[in-house]
């Protein structure tokens, strides 16, 4: 895994990505997912662990599915980089997110979103040109939306919940 993220890495800098279709991730069933499949669509892309005090996002965020589903595509990325509040395996988190939220919308396998393995979409994410977006992320449950062109629109800290009119009007 370290060595297909430096990889991943490395291919960035020598062509670097133009935008968010430039990507691809693997789900938490395995799949290989292009993020080209969603053009035409808004893309909400969290960072996410089972152990936090956000964890109850992950209810609101199943309710964006479901209300804004055709339009809106969400991406939970579990990461464990914040004091070991996402430790299970790819399993044990996507049991845990469908029993205890009836999380259905796509879920990545478990990823770096900060230092030396971040994975590159989150690389990507946080250093966009647009100061909304650089920087390292602070905590678990950071939200990247991206438009249906694939032009980030804006970054919401962990406190921001999914529900906010701060994303759904952006989602119209």
């Amino acid at each position: 895994m370290v060595l297909l993220n430096t990889i991943m890495l490395l291919a960035t800098l020598i062509s670097p990505p133009t935008s968010i279709y430039d990507f691809s991730f693997t789900s938490i069933d395995g799949k290989q997912i292009d993020m080209s499949e969603f053009k035409g669509k808004n893309i909400l892309i969290v960072n996410t662990a089972s152990k936090c005090g956000f964890t109850e996002q992950y209810k609101d965020l199943q309710t964006l599915h479901e209300t804004y589903g055709e339009e809106l595509v969400i991406i939970g990325f579990p990461a464990n980089n914040f004091k070991g509040q996402e430790p299970g395996s790819n399993e044990e988190i996507q049991s845990f997110c469908e029993r205890n939220y009836g999380v259905n919308f796509l879920l990545s396998e478990k990823i770096d979103v900060v230092g030396e393995n971040i994975n590159p979409l989150f690389a990507y994410l946080t250093s966009a040109e647009n100061e909304d977006f650089t920087g390292a992320i602070n905590w678990n449950f950071e939200k990247f939306l991206v438009n249906k062109e694939g032009k980030l629109v804006h970054r919401y800290r962990s406190k921001v919940k999914p529900l906010d009119a701060s994303i759904t009007e952006n989602l119209k």
